[in-house]
């Protein structure tokens, strides 16, 4: 393997991985959100936002507001504004975060554990959560039981 390099591979399987909702390229949604099952967005989604499980921001996607996420989470696009700050986004992940190379992480990562690939951009603070944790991201927005 003279002359090349080797790669971490990310294989994303939407069906295997429960993924039964979708923000397509070119829309917009914002509000008080709750997502059953995993949620792929391509497009743009800002708010209170809660999915029971995985999230994938897909390249070109954009995701910005608090948001709790009880799987793991997949960053190609982009989390928070370009011109945002920490306190712009705060993404809270019960699971794994991985940060591709081509995510760009601007608000608040938070997670049970990281991955970041080479070329990844974190740019926003970024925190692993340990057992017991409570964090405020959705508790005063969103019922914890849905």
């Amino acid at each position: 393997m003279a002359g090349k390099l080797l790669q971490d591979a990310l294989t994303i399987d939407p069906v295997a991985m429960n993924i039964t909702s979708r923000v397509s390229a070119g829309c917009r949604l914002q509000g008080e959100l709750v997502f059953e099952g995993g949620l792929l967005v391509e497009g743009e989604l800002h708010g209170q936002i809660r999915v029971n499980g995985r999230l994938i921001i897909w390249t070109g996607g954009r995701v910005t507001g608090r948001i709790k996420v009880m799987g793991d989470t997949y960053l190609f696009g982009h989390l928070g504004h370009d011109d945002g700050g920490p306190a712009d986004s705060q993404l809270e992940c019960q699971g794994m975060a991985c940060v591709s190379r081509s995510g760009v992480s601007t608000g608040t990562l938070m997670a049970r554990r990281l991955q970041v690939y080479e070329g990844a951009q974190l740019r926003g603070p970024f925190r692993t959560l340990v057992a017991g944790d409570q964090l405020p991201v959705l508790r005063d927005a969103i019922d914890t039981d849905r």
